[in-house]
Order: C-alpha cells, then structure tokens, then sequence
C-alpha cells in the first residue's frame, strides 16, 4: 500500500500518499485502474467512462506512465489539469526519466517554444479550396458534356482524388491541428467527414485515437484487429495456429488480399461499421452530419444519372478511394513491429509502429503527408506542413538511442504490404504443418 504523509499548504494540513511503480502496475484491471502523469498517480477507474476521448483510449495505459502520451494528445492542458485534480490520489516514489524521455521532451519543448504546432492558416485554406474546386468540376463535366462512358470516367476519377484529400483534411481537423479553438476543429471536421465525405465524427474519433496510442498493438488498435480476415506479424500467425482459431487460408492472404482488403473497406466494412457505431450510441448529431452528405450527393447526381445511378457512382468512386486509402495507410504500419503491449516508453513505440515514405511534393500531397509517419506519431496535433521541420532531430534521437528510422521509396513501401503478408501467412502455415507432424 502507499505511505501517507502530511504537508502544510496556505495553512491548511493535506495528506498525500506515496507509491512506488509497482503498486501502480498492479492497477490495470477493468474494475481497477490507475494511470502515472508527470509522478502524479490517478484512479482513472470510474472517470474512464467519462473521458471525452474514449473509455479504451485513456485505459490503454492502465498500470502505466502515460506522461508523453496525455502531453501528445492534449493541447489545452491547464484546461484539462483542472478536472484531473478529482482523480489525483497521491505521487509515484521510484519512476526515473530515462535518458531517451528526457531527449524527445526536449525536443518536444523546442517544439513548443518554436511554435511548431502553430498552424499555416493559408495552407489548410488551399486544401480545402481544392477538394471544393475538384467537386464542382465534377459536376461541370456531367453539365457540359452529359452523363456518357467519357464523362462518366472522368467524374468518376475526379470524385476519387477530391473524395481521397477530403480523407486527408478531415483527418488534420480530427487532430485538432488546423484551428487554435478546439471547438472550431470539432466543427470542422463534422463538416469535412461528415458533409464532404458521409462518414461519423464520433466513429473516427473512436477509432483512430486508440490507433495513435497504442499503434500497431494487439487487443488495443483497431486498425490491425483484423484476425478474422489476416494474421499480421510474428506472434498472431503463431497463436491463431496453435489455437486452431479462424477460417480462412492464411498462407493465402497475401493473395486475397487484393480482394477483401482494398476493393471492401470503404465500400462495405466501414458503412456497416459507422451504421452499427450511430445506431448503438443514438448518435443524432452524427446521424444528420452523415445524411446531409447523401442527400446532397443524391440530389446532384440523379439529375444526371437517375436515383440508381446515382447510388452506383458513389460506390464506384468508394471503390477506387479505398485502394487509395489502404495502400496510403496501411504502408506505414503493416511491414512494421506488430504485437502484445509492450509497455514502452512513448518515442520507441511510435517509431517502432511506424514509418516514412521518402518526402516530394507529389508524395506528400498523394498521401497528406502520412508519408510523414514518425512525426506524425510522435506529435499528432503537429500541423502537416511542419512535419519536415523537426525530422532532422527526431533523426539524431534515433540514432543516438539504436532505434530504426526508416523511411522508404513510395513503390517500396506499397510492395512491403505484400511482402509481409506472405510472411505472416507462410509463418501461420508453418506452424499448422509443424503442429501436424507432432
């Protein structure tokens, strides 16, 4: 148990209780969770449920420090600090700052002070104008030249590419990294996911802040829960084998992959998922941010195509922006460390989840500048267009700790995906054929 000890404050005697790491450590349970900020101990168990980021989010780092990762997610953080006083209950003894920390938080304080997270307010003003341009061209085209085969393709094109940065930009909203006022980014990207792309606020929330906390982590991020369908990396390949667990061919996947990967996450998995997200929380608000994209799209497009052909040219479009999408983000996490938690500090986990496709202007621009992965790992509100800016000391901490920065060629990175599907499928198959022979 924690000591207590009493200390004097403006006249006042308060208790305040001490613990060592291995007290909090034992505090990660559902019913029982403490959480370690800046040797600060707090029982997050009941504020779990409250935590305007998610239950799963904050409790990902049950039983850990979780000092680097609150400081990444939180930009208003004396707003903040005041509704954690309530779940304070005392002070860690024993947690020593390693020397990696104490490198990536001065770095992080050169961030701050050289006002790295500050926005380019005309950048994301060009952004947003060009996917407002690339739809009003798509309907120019269908009004001058009519709905035939040619038209219809360059529609269909130029709908991919708007639809596509629209997934970019809703995503810079998403990191409240585009306006100082945190309610002018929630705002924003109800407009931008919602309006411009049909797709839940709250849901991509949901999803993609567990992602960015525990990356490329078993049981905790949601983009690589995928067991039912591949076996991503070195352990679940060996665990589903052993426990006879799932249906498909694994030692296939990289082949399937082409079919139930790309072609269906946008078309089909993530519309039953956003469906089944609205209807489970009675989420009206997204509920009318999502419909206002449909109605809009189908009122436009029927004029030309009829209600059918309507529904159809969104579907096609979703078909090739999902490749898009997969290939953009799946490049950075895939062929990367892919297992259990490994209660890491926060600079190691993210670099080693992650990685780089060498940066140009169409490189980033083609992949909004997630081709920028490291950096956008280690500093998620960091607006994009700064990303290069503090990549050259996010370099020297690599190589100064042993830690791999990698950073490939565009064509490279996609052929990995491949790659390290075959050898998480061949590893499965031989561990099946090994048990077997038992």
């Amino acid at each position: 148990m924690g000591k207590s000890e009493e200390t004097v404050q403006n006249g006042f005697t308060t208790k305040c209780k001490y613990f060592s790491m291995e007290e909090v450590k034992k505090h990660c349970k559902p019913d029982d969770k403490w959480i370690v900020i800046k040797n600060k101990v707090y029982d997050i168990t009941n504020f779990a449920k409250k935590h305007p980021g998610g239950a799963r989010i904050i409790s990902h780092y049950a039983g850990q420090d979780a000092t680097d990762a609150w400081w990444a997610f939180h930009d208003q953080k004396d707003y903040v600090g005041k509704f954690m006083k309530t779940v304070c209950i005392g002070e860690v003894t024993d947690l020593e700052e390693t020397e990696l920390q104490s490198d990536f938080r001065q770095l992080r304080s050169y961030v701050e002070k050289n006002n790295l997270l500050d926005p380019n307010p005309w950048f994301f003003i060009a952004h947003f104008a060009h996917i407002i341009a690339l739809e009003i061209l798509a309907l120019c085209v269908f009004w001058y030249f009519g709905a035939g085969w040619g038209p219809y393709f360059v529609v269909v094109l130029i709908l991919t590419t708007s639809q596509s940065q629209a997934g970019w930009t809703q995503h810079d909203y998403g990191h409240l990294s585009v306006f100082e006022s945190n309610t002018w980014n929630h705002l924003f990207h109800h407009l931008t996911i919602g309006q411009l792309k049909g797709a839940a606020s709250h849901w991509w929330n949901f999803r993609h802040n567990q992602h960015h906390a525990k990356p490329n982590v078993l049981k905790m991020d949601p983009d690589i829960n995928l067991s039912n369908v591949f076996v991503l990396g070195k352990k679940i390949p060996v665990d589903w084998a052993k426990k006879k667990r799932g249906f498909m061919p694994y030692n296939l996947q990289h082949i399937y992959f082409f079919f139930f990967g790309p072609p269906l996450l946008l078309p089909v998995y993530f519309h039953l998922e956003i469906l089944y997200f609205i209807i489970k929380r009675a989420d009206y608000k997204d509920f009318l941010s999502v419909a206002s994209f449909f109605l809009r799209h189908c009122y436009i497009y029927s004029f030309f195509l009829g209600g059918w052909g309507a529904f159809w040219l969104y579907m096609v479009v979703r078909f090739f922006e999902s490749h898009w999408f997969v290939w953009c983000t799946q490049m950075s996490h895939i062929p990367n460390d892919i297992d259990y938690d490994p209660k890491t500090d926060w600079f190691t986990l993210q670099s080693n989840a992650s990685c780089n496709v060498d940066p140009s202007p169409f490189n980033d621009w083609f992949s909004g500048h997630l081709n920028f992965q490291i950096e956008h790992h280690l500093f998620p509100t960091m607006p994009r267009h700064n990303y290069y800016k503090v990549t050259p000391m996010v370099k020297e901490i690599c190589k100064k700790h042993g830690i791999e920065y990698r950073c490939k060629p565009l064509t490279t990175a996609f052929y990995d995906i491949f790659r390290t599907l075959k050898e998480s499928g061949d590893l499965w198959k031989r561990t099946v054929q090994a048990l077997e022979a038992m």
